[in-house]
């Protein structure tokens, strides 16, 4: 059999001021199988330091090597920089495999750091796994979701691949497990960047597309009407969410045609899909059946969409609905946003 020509697995951790970004530790976890099933130490990059607690974290979920760097240009906010960065440190280690989530950063940053290495990179991956000959296999979602495509590497190294964020799970942290971590402190002269960052402004998720939204409040038949659709729009404020659709929704213009979400819409997948009034037939269900939380609200108990749904709602969404919504504002009067297990609780509150 052959084996990879590398030294190791590496995992591009997002951080923000010592803060672990979404999907860090999913990231470490899917990274930690990689490793285990080529007998290799995984290795957690980080762009400036960690508290020890953050590192404690990425020990208890797979990483054995944590290896954050140091550089003056991390003050800025630059992929330009941070590509020539850890392109070079990458260059001197010799990874077989570099892992990132495919978040809007992870991914601008995987791709430019895969040009700068004339490697191979594939983007939007919802699996990766390990060939008998003990190559990167990676399997990503093509035509809106549709189908699905194998990759896999023979020549080009290190192996890089973006990972969906919905895509991968949270694996059972290991209590005593710890890591070596170290700081390298970088001198590389980087080339002046071409481009500047000079505000942050948040996506509007009402009229972000469907497919980059966390959250989605979708609505079918059961609303009855255009004015109770409102609803539907009202909890995916509440929510800072997306609002979707099924095709019957839009035919009866309730709502814009971009919004629906099926086999002759739109895929989505996001962390939650609250499902308001839809039976679940299964021309809606393939466009959102692989969201990470599924929330059901229909009236009648023996709904197709009770059958994917991990939290169901027997009852007239048009009662269920205003109170979800009254139930979440006063959770929102202690935090801006909501988490997701408090959707839940409010979710729960709400039948009662």
């Amino acid at each position: 059999m052959a084996r990879s020509r590398g030294k190791g697995v590496w995992v591009l951790i997002e951080q923000q001021a010592g803060v672990l970004g979404d999907g860090a530790l999913e990231l470490v976890s899917e990274g930690r199988k990689i490793a285990d099933k080529l007998d290799e130490e995984l290795t957690a990059i980080t762009l400036g330091d960690l508290s020890t607690e953050q590192a404690g974290l990425l020990a208890r979920y797979g990483a054995s090597r944590i290896l954050t760097i140091d550089h003056p240009a991390l003050s800025e906010q630059s992929a330009e920089l941070y590509s020539q960065l850890l392109s070079d440190i990458i260059r001197r280690h010799s990874p077989d495999i570099v892992l990132a989530i495919h978040s809007t950063a992870g991914a601008d940053l995987a791709s430019r750091i895969a040009a700068r290495l004339n490697t191979g990179l594939v983007s939007g991956c919802d699996r990766v796994e390990v060939s008998p000959e003990k190559f990167l296999v990676a399997v990503k979602p093509i035509y809106g979701g549709k189908a699905a495509a194998t990759c896999s590497f023979s020549a080009a190294r290190p192996q890089m691949a973006t990972l969906n964020l919905d895509a991968i799970d949270l694996g059972t942290p290991d209590p005593n497990a710890t890591a070596e971590v170290a700081s390298l402190k970088v001198s590389l002269e980087l080339e002046p960047p071409q481009t500047q960052t000079v505000d942050f402004i948040p996506g509007d998720p009402r009229s972000m597309d469907l497919s980059e939204a966390e959250v989605v409040v979708a609505g079918g038949r059961g609303l009855g009407s255009r004015a109770n659709f409102k609803l539907v729009h009202e909890l995916a404020d509440v929510l800072g969410g997306s609002v979707g659709a099924t095709r019957m929704a839009v035919d009866e213009e309730w709502i814009e045609r971009e919004r629906q979400i099926g086999l002759t819409g739109k895929t989505v997948r996001p962390k939650l899909f609250i499902a308001c009034g839809i039976s679940g037939a299964i021309q809606h269900t393939m466009g959102m059946k692989d969201s990470k939380v599924i929330v059901a609200i229909n009236t009648d108990r023996n709904a197709s969409i009770f059958k994917i749904a991990d939290v169901g709602i027997v009852g007239d969404v048009l009662k269920v609905l205003p109170e979800l919504i009254a139930q979440l504002r006063e959770v929102m009067q202690q935090t801006t946003r909501p988490s997701l297990n408090q959707v839940v609780d409010a979710v729960s509150d709400s039948q009662r």
